[in-house]
């Protein structure tokens, strides 16, 4: 009798250790991920126009980007470089070259404050932009920067925007560009 109590007491132990294994694994797995990373792939409004004339976009803006958040400051460092070029459909037939597409490139980074937001988390702050390896136009330095990241019930993370204020509202446009997570962990954790 004692035996058989000693067993199932053991047995509970063991199962209930079992289970609060596996419940300390799933809250590990639940915990948001401090770094991202994905491509920016989109393009650009029109500006000023309802019909697309040449020089004036769309422009095809693509690139990666990466995203680090500081859970202990409630601040995140993102940085993304990216080209832009005029899109075929901005151009007539006949102009159709690398010149004529005003190709350059873009390095942005971020130090900015992190806000929840329904599906996600939101980063803003002033952005820091170079063009083509020098400085960028001092209209657009210092423009604020609004980036979210978002997802689904299926991925929690799939989804970023890049929404462009202030000067730089002029060259990215001020509608959000769209881009996609395609990695989201925790530095560190074995899975």
């Amino acid at each position: 009798m004692k035996r058989r109590m000693l067993f199932r007491t053991v047995s509970m132990i063991a199962v209930l250790g079992l289970a609060a294994a596996a419940a300390l694994a799933t809250l590990a797995d639940l915990r948001t991920p401090t770094h991202f990373s994905g491509l920016i792939n989109d393009y650009t409004a029109v500006a000023g126009a309802t019909s697309v004339s040449p020089g004036t976009g769309p422009w095809e803006v693509r690139g990666p980007w990466n995203l680090t958040l500081h859970e202990e400051s409630g601040t995140a460092d993102f940085s993304a470089a990216v080209t832009m070029e005029l899109a075929d459909f901005s151009l007539s037939s006949s102009n159709i070259t690398a010149s004529a597409r005003m190709q350059h490139t873009h390095h942005i980074t971020v130090e900015g404050k992190v806000t929840p937001i329904t599906g996600g988390f939101e980063v803003t702050g002033p952005a820091t932009i170079t063009k083509d390896g020098g400085p960028a136009p001092a209209t657009i330095q210092g423009s604020t920067l609004v980036i979210d990241i978002t997802g689904g019930a299926l991925v929690t993370f799939s989804n970023i925007t890049l929404t462009f204020e202030d000067g730089a509202a002029s060259h990215f446009g001020l509608a959000p560009l769209h881009g996609v997570v395609r990695k989201a962990d925790r530095p560190g954790d074995e899975r």
